[in-house]
């Protein structure tokens, strides 16, 4: 796959025809239509539809999409449209039940699906700017966020270097991350990328 993995890149391959782009975005925004779905409390066949249904319209538009940084909240708006309509579709087959009016999206709805469009970007972007590093930055990243943790003397044995060393490895990496492109829109934004762990301060005998 070419290198460019930014969502403009992706946006303008896609549009080209190139499928391992078009599936790239379906992997990166995947859990974001979710989300929304689930905020609507659609699931199974019912959210599959809209899922469906949203990329198709997309598959459809991608030649009309002017600003390719539009992409994510052109997806949640139309994904709430489609979950509407989901909701309107129930109502008519179950005229007994009242529904709501999902047109007049509540407060807290819209604020969660605002959120889960920003955690979006920031993985999109974050995904982006990891894969900018070095291989070994990368591999380093990679062991000191594992799940359970990897104990520093696994990991210098794993990457060939000093105990001593990863601290300031890490740090390094982490400043190269914050520097990035595709981060600098939204590093500033709230829940963004911790600064660096303080150091300890020396315990008062």
């Amino acid at each position: 796959m070419p290198n460019d993995q930014s969502l403009a890149g992706l946006v303008t391959r896609a549009h080209d025809g190139d499928q391992q782009a078009w599936n790239t975005l379906v992997e990166r925004y995947s859990p974001l239509l979710w989300s929304i779905c689930r905020s609507y409390r659609l699931a199974g066949p019912d959210a599959d539809d809209v899922s469906q249904n949203v990329w198709l319209i997309l598959a459809g538009r991608l030649d009309t999409l002017r600003n390719p940084a539009a992409l994510p909240s052109w997806l949640a708006t139309t994904t709430r449209r489609e979950c509407a309509r989901a909701w309107r579709a129930t109502a008519r087959s179950q005229t007994a039940v009242p529904m709501p009016d999902m047109e007049n999206i509540p407060d807290p709805l819209a604020k969660t699906a605002e959120q889960q469009l920003l955690a979006a970007e920031r993985h999109a972007a974050l995904h982006q700017a990891l894969a900018s590093l070095p291989p070994d930055d990368q591999r380093l990243i990679s062991l000191l966020i594992a799940d359970p943790p990897v104990p520093y003397a696994a990991i210098s044995a794993e990457l060939g270097i000093a105990v001593g060393s990863i601290g300031p490895t890490r740090a390094r990496c982490l400043d190269k991350l914050r520097r990035d492109p595709a981060l600098a829109a939204l590093i500033d934004a709230p829940g963004q990328m911790p600064e660096r762990e303080p150091r300890p301060q020396p315990t008062a005998r």
